[in-house]
């Protein structure tokens, strides 16, 4: 019987490590995810707009992180600068034309480790109808069991400089800044079943 009994507790170890192995899907909150993005306007501000997150999904394997990837749609309706007048004009023909390509989209193609809570992430951008390689700098915050949503939940924070003339946008460049700096910070939970 005894031995029965660590044979059951072996096995049900073995499941457990295995379990944790294996590559986890999260789910971004879209409340707590913010895409922001900087620019410089005339040399005067520096002006900060929020993208949002329309749906997001994140697989994280912390064995072998590279099997991880990342996959979000960030829809233009969700713009906001908390100028109305700035996001009616960036949703414009001079920057996104929204009404013609209504999301910004993030397919990773590829997580590199840099150390236990730094990655480079590798990924394709597509914005205004271009698609280009772009890398994120991305660090992990926190994983383990969420203290509210009483599920697994894992947190990043990444960064990445972009050239928004490289989308099709150029306008108003030198004057207003081709250089783009990009934050993002997200919330993602393992979806209840």
């Amino acid at each position: 019987m005894r031995m029965f009994r660590y044979l059951l507790i072996a096995g049900l170890l073995g499941a457990a490590v295995a379990a944790q192995a294996s590559p986890v899907s999260y789910k971004m909150d879209p409340g707590h995810t913010m895409v922001l993005f900087s620019w410089n306007h005339f040399g005067y501000s520096n002006p900060t707009a929020n993208l949002g997150l329309g749906e997001g999904t994140l697989v994280f394997d912390q064995q072998d992180p590279s099997k991880s990837s990342v996959d979000v749609t960030l829809p233009l309706s969700g713009l906001d600068t908390h100028v109305p007048a700035l996001d009616k004009h960036l949703k414009e023909a001079d920057f996104f034309d929204a009404a013609k390509y209504p999301v910004v989209t993030f397919k990773s193609t590829g997580v590199v480790p840099v150390d236990g809570t730094h990655f480079k992430v590798t990924g394709n951008l597509t914005v205004h109808g271009v698609t280009k390689p772009v890398t994120l700098d991305a660090t992990l915050n926190k994983i383990g069991p969420h203290p509210m949503m009483k599920v697994q939940a894992i947190g990043f924070d990444a960064t990445a400089t972009l050239k928004r003339s490289d989308f099709g946008m150029g306008a108003y460049v030198p004057m207003v800044s081709d250089e783009i700096q990009v934050h993002i910070t997200t919330e993602a939970e393992v979806p209840k079943q």
